[in-house]
């Protein structure tokens, strides 16, 4: 290739990745080859007068076409805030706060902000959040080029997901100076063999796992762990093509559909622990600032307890801040793992820690040293602008400057709940799994935990009914634990509704249950008492890890008629008590400021 052609290319579009693809060559060579040359791309303003008026709002973008270079130089020290780029269904706009939130803070601390993203349907991208936004791709060619055409202090890559994050050791190597944690310790927490022996040097427990490369080596670590398994590929956002594995055949399935393993990509196989508790803990720390990380503060942002059994990505899953059922024991011991992880990884900003809770025993599922899914609601649930304060610590401020050294335990409960789509999309079956599904979240606070969750599943659209039939059909796995909660349902006034199976085990308890034909036997069923709007609540739990189509049609079909829909048994424990908190006293608005 000459310098004509790549002239050609560059003004064509094609990245250097691309052309040294195609000319067996590294990305590196064609990067120095271009700079040599001086081939490198100007930047334009958008003109958002349509030349009506002169557009003063700084809005670039890059262009190899030659011609003059329309961004304006300034002497102040600047910080580049790298956003999460292009969204899809299942990836929350919640990095896109924490990104708002860093440019706020980081500007009225005298720096000029510069934001680099790529989705013109957020925050972030709006003209007036930052000093100047430059609409490019989030790849390392781009946010060089920005980065030493602006002559930038610094860049933030912890705050738009995983995206940026898988950036940063790249940045890093070309001479970006990464503020807060080090991109060396966020790949300890990224690369599993790293991970897991800090683990091991700090005695924290994990659940038993492997790595595999192919679908041999995958069935072999399966046979070994024992199904049930969680698979996933590494470095994932949203929880993409994660899956909960029960057999053989499944797990064929997955490794010869669902991913490409190889070594430089592994699959990363766990345990899964059925019915264990997952716990959220969203903390910020400027330890990393310190010689000896002794003498930083470490302040647990919140400890949130997902309502949902472990299994559920963390950005689909009701949660509860405070948590409602754990021991001190746990929370101790949650704390201390927390605070131990932090330390080691040095952390500056933001981190956040996902554990399972069985029994007394906490494991460690993954740690992020970034901002996570969660820090917008935690922020609003305890009145303190996390990411604001994260900001300013990865540039320069410590925790004590900034006032925040205690952990806030609400007086209140605040219930996280998810919005989905699945109105949007007929047919598609709404149960959750370890692949993030949701669009949004809601938020119920009250000094009630019962009226709380009744209060997020208003805001989510699925009201709790007070009275009515509630139709309930579970699995052979959940027969033992249904009665109770039925009981639960039947206590407060409702009708029970069953089919056969499960009816079958709530007379044997005592209760008095209609009895409804399958889908496969007859008319009326489930479906047709549902469009008649007949059924006022659905419990229904799956039957193994591919759902029978009877279920599908009920499930969906709830949707459709927009009644609420439980699909665990906590979920139901939590509506019945919702419904009990809303009969005994009704609700109250009280607005974020009066909780604060």
């Amino acid at each position: 290739m000459n310098v004509e052609q790549l002239t050609k290319a560059k003004s064509l579009g094609f990245s250097d990745r691309q052309i040294a693809n195609l000319t067996g060559q590294t990305e590196d060579q064609i990067r120095a080859w271009r700079f040599k040359i001086g081939l490198v791309p100007s930047y334009r303003l958008v003109d958002t007068c349509a030349a009506e008026f002169e557009a003063y709002t700084p809005y670039y973008y890059s262009t190899y076409d030659r011609g003059d270079d329309e961004v304006t130089p300034s002497t102040r020290r600047k910080v580049m805030i790298l956003g999460g780029g292009p969204n899809r269904i299942g990836q929350g706009i919640e990095f896109d706060y924490c990104c708002v939130h860093a440019s706020f803070a980081l500007k009225e601390d005298g720096f000029e902000t510069l934001m680099v993203n790529s989705n013109p349907e957020t925050v972030s991208t709006d003209y007036d959040t930052s000093d100047k936004l430059f609409f490019e791709p989030l790849t390392l060619e781009d946010v060089l080029h920005i980065y030493h055409r602006e002559k930038c202090w610094g860049a933030i890559a912890q705050f738009g997901g995983q995206t940026p994050l898988n950036l940063a050791l790249g940045l890093q190597k070309n001479g970006v100076n990464i503020i807060g944690t080090t991109p060396q310790s966020i790949e300890v927490a990224e690369d599993r063999k790293l991970f897991a022996a800090m683990l091991r040097k700090l005695d924290i427990p994990q659940p038993p796992n492997g790595i595999a490369t192919n679908e041999q080596e995958a069935l072999g670590v399966a046979r070994h762990l024992g199904y049930p398994i969680l698979v996933r590929p590494s470095f994932v956002l949203g929880g993409r093509a994660m899956q909960i594995v029960y057999s053989d055949a499944e797990l064929q399935h997955y490794m010869r559909f669902a991913v490409e393993a190889s070594p430089e990509r592994p699959v990363l196989v766990d345990k899964f622990l059925e019915d264990a508790t997952e716990v959220d803990v969203d903390c910020i720390a400027d330890v990393g600032q310190f010689a000896d990380p002794k003498d930083g503060t470490i302040v647990m942002g919140a400890l949130l307890e997902h309502i949902e059994f472990a299994g559920v990505h963390s950005g689909d899953a009701a949660m509860v801040l405070p948590p409602h059922t754990l021991s001190q024991k746990v929370i101790a011991t949650i704390r201390e793992y927390t605070h131990a992880m932090t330390r080691e990884l040095r952390v500056v900003g933001l981190m956040n820690v996902q554990y399972a809770v069985k029994g007394d025993t906490v494991y460690v599922l993954e740690v992020n040293p970034r901002a996570s899914r969660t820090v917008p609601f935690v922020s609003k649930a305890i009145g303190v602008p996390l990411a604001k304060l994260a900001a300013k610590v990865m540039a320069g401020k410590t925790l004590k400057e900034l006032g925040f050294t205690e952990e806030i335990w609400p007086t209140y409960w605040a219930v996280k709940e998810s919005v989905f789509p699945f109105n949007r999309f007929h047919g598609q079956d709404i149960l959750l799994s370890p692949e993030m599904r949701s669009t949004g979240e809601v938020m119920g606070l009250d000094a009630d935990l019962g009226i709380a969750y009744a209060k997020s599943q208003m805001a989510a659209g699925a009201s709790l009914p007070l009275k009515g039939c509630v139709f309930i059909s579970v699995s052979d796995a959940h027969k033992n634990e249904v009665a109770e909660v039925a009981r639960q349902f039947s206590d407060l006034g409702f009708e029970l509704s069953a089919t056969s199976g499960t009816a079958a085990v709530l007379e044997k308890s005592g209760l008095k249950v209609q009895r409804v034909f399958k889908l496969t036997e007859g008319r009326p069923n489930a479906v047709d008492f549902l469009k008649n709007r007949e059924i006022q609540l659905v419990i229904n739990t799956p039957a193994g890890q591919t759902p029978r189509a009877d279920e599908v049609k009920i499930r969906t079909t709830a949707v459709y008629t927009n009644t609420p829909i439980m699909t665990t048994l906590s979920g139901a424990r939590a509506a019945a008590l919702g419904i009990a908190a809303m009969k005994r006293s009704g609700y109250e608005v009280k607005t974020l400021q009066e909780y604060h």
